[in-house]
């Protein structure tokens, strides 16, 4: 983070005059309710004028006065950082090695696997789970959290990918942090009882949803993302029984989810 932006978080939280968080002191950390209303808005300027109770925003650009206004609001923040792949334009690029980079993602422009074996991207996860208390987020969102099952380039493993998304939620709630399991389907079974809460992106556009269905059954909200049915009103309607049927809690939202518009299932 830019010692800017430090700097502006510090006297936000410092002044005698800043709001009031409205939270509800809990001990321990934020477990999202299943039937939790929801925004997830990762570029541009955030709309924050939606009537959700939680808000999905990015870990290095969200500006500290978002923050702020929103937990003034009473409302909750999960802050998204890739916890799987390496990204050229973040501010601690510098610190991952060659030897930490796979394969590049080709729909990405500046983005490669990460070896999530090595020490050294263990260390700045932990690095970003401080910032994200740091920063105040009540939660975390850590994205591609399912290399073993793509090309990395690197010999990661199911269990290697246990062992990561383990840890992973491990340390966020030993910092009183919730935490999400992003899409990796495969492994909810193993991971459900680690994980507060999914978010998953096009579950229905290839058949999966069911897979979901643990967190569910655990009373843990499918916080689920579509893409295809933006200019579709019949479809959504569909979906949105789909999906509700199942417990979900559903937006159609634009690829970039950059804001530009939002369609929710919830009443």
């Amino acid at each position: 983070m830019p010692a800017s932006l430090f700097t502006l978080l510090t006297s936000l939280l410092g002044s005698a005059a800043a709001p009031v968080p409205a939270i509800t002191p809990t001990t321990g950390h934020y477990q999202p309710p299943a039937d939790v209303t929801w925004q997830v808005q990762l570029q541009g300027t955030p709309n924050t004028g939606y009537d959700a109770a939680l808000y999905v925003l990015d870990l290095f650009d969200t500006d500290p006065a978002v923050i702020t206004d929103l937990h003034a609001q009473g409302r909750r923040l999960i802050c998204y950082f890739s916890a799987g792949t390496f990204e050229n334009w973040r501010d601690d690029a510098s610190r991952f090695t060659a030897a930490d980079k796979g394969r590049r993602l080709g729909d990405w422009p500046g983005e490669r696997w990460l070896d999530i074996r090595s020490a050294n991207v263990r260390a700045i996860m932990t690095d970003r789970l401080d910032l994200a208390v740091q920063r105040g987020c009540d939660g975390v969102d850590p994205d591609n959290v399912d290399g073993y099952s793509n090309r990395t380039g690197l010999p990661l493993t199911y269990q290697d990918q246990i062992d990561y998304n383990t840890w992973l939620a491990t340390e966020a709630h030993q910092r009183g942090l919730a935490i999400s399991l992003k899409n990796d389907l495969g492994q909810i079974d193993d991971l459900v009882a680690h994980f507060d809460f999914a978010i998953n992106e096009s579950c229905h556009q290839w058949d999966e949803c069911e897979l979901l269905t643990p967190f569910i059954a655990a009373g843990k909200p499918v916080l689920h993302i579509d893409y295809l049915y933006a200019g579709d009103a019949q479809g959504r309607q569909q979906l949105c029984q789909q999906t509700g049927a199942l417990g979900f809690r559903t937006l159609t939202l634009p690829p970039l989810l950059d804001g530009s518009f939002r369609y929710s299932c919830a009443p």
